[in-house]
């Protein structure tokens, strides 16, 4: 699938085909029988058959402005899922969140334990790395600017800051600001850098391009976060494929908590229509190829789980 007819077919299928090239590359890019069991079955364990792959679609939607090299996309994309999924296997042990089911089936830890948790996050961190390093940029200079891209999203100035910040706050009383700073850290960082590493993958960004796709993801990490806090209040365990109403349960500020949940709901939808606006930058010349991230826009404020 060619990142220049992706706005040929309906977008369920799009997602679909994305998906589909998505699970095939994880499975050729994670270690294979040399490496040691059962740390290379928990790493697969804990990527492979699981979850929407927003940030994967993203890194596609994004590389579709530019018509990148398909390849160069489901590498950056299969990178940034690897240090998503290594998040996920450490945010569920029992020194973090302590959760027993992810995506509909048991956590990492619970189905191994927690010495081989802990091992896999380590290790899919390092391969997500060594898979974007691999090959993502013909072009030396824009390669390590990718790498220093998805460093910078994955540390202490990016999700590790932001989890950081989540840990500490249990209990406590967060303004507005200072709950959309942790967010903006612990979730928002990787969905931006799975949008700009896309795009990057196709050519280097101009100022205005940065800045457009800068504030898209800035209001999409913003929507995804105000939106998994509704869900957490308002669906089912069996619906999520997580614990549900555990953020209330661990006496965790959300914006549920904070604004309620009918306004919750007006902030999602007005963040969704500031992504729309930032993506105005690229109507003029860059014929419909907007497309994708403005229908993922809509996805991640319309979702159900």
């Amino acid at each position: 699938m060619s990142a220049s007819m992706t706005s040929a077919v309906p977008f369920a299928e799009w997602m679909e085909q994305v998906q589909s090239r998505m699970e095939q590359a994880l499975e050729t890019l994670l270690p294979d029988a040399a490496a040691p069991e059962p740390l290379r079955q928990a790493m697969r364990y804990a990527v492979l058959d699981g979850g929407k792959r927003v940030r994967p679609l993203l890194v596609f939607a994004a590389g579709a402005l530019f018509e990148a090299p398909a390849e160069a996309l489901a590498r950056c994309a299969a990178a940034v899922e690897m240090i998503h999924a290594y998040s996920l296997v450490h945010d569920d042990m029992p020194c973090m969140d302590d959760d027993a089911l992810r995506r509909g089936k048991p956590t990492v830890h619970k189905r191994y334990d927690e010495a081989t948790a802990l091992l896999a996050g380590d290790a899919l961190q390092a391969q997500a790395f060594l898979v974007l390093a691999d090959g993502a940029s013909a072009d030396p200079a824009r390669q390590l600017a990718m790498l220093r891209l998805l460093a910078q999203a994955a540390g202490a100035a990016g999700m590790c800051g932001g989890q950081a910040i989540d840990l500490a706050s249990v209990g406590k009383s967060l303004s507005l600001a200072q709950l959309e700073r942790m967010h903006q850290l612990k979730t928002g960082a990787l969905l931006r850098a799975s949008v700009l590493l896309g795009a990057m993958c196709g050519q280097a960004l101009s100022a205005a391009e940065t800045a457009a796709l800068e504030a898209y993801a800035h209001a999409i990490g913003l929507a995804f976060q105000v939106v998994d806090d509704v869900l957490d209040a308002t669906a089912d365990s069996a619906t999520l494929g997580k614990t549900a109403g555990k953020d209330a349960a661990d006496n965790k500020p959300t914006y549920v908590s904070i604004l309620g949940l009918e306004q919750s709901r007006v902030l999602a939808e007005q963040l969704r229509e500031d992504a729309h606006r930032a993506l105005a930058h690229f109507d003029a010349h860059f014929d419909g190829k907007a497309r994708r991230l403005r229908e993922l826009a809509d996805l991640i404020v319309q979702r159900k789980a």
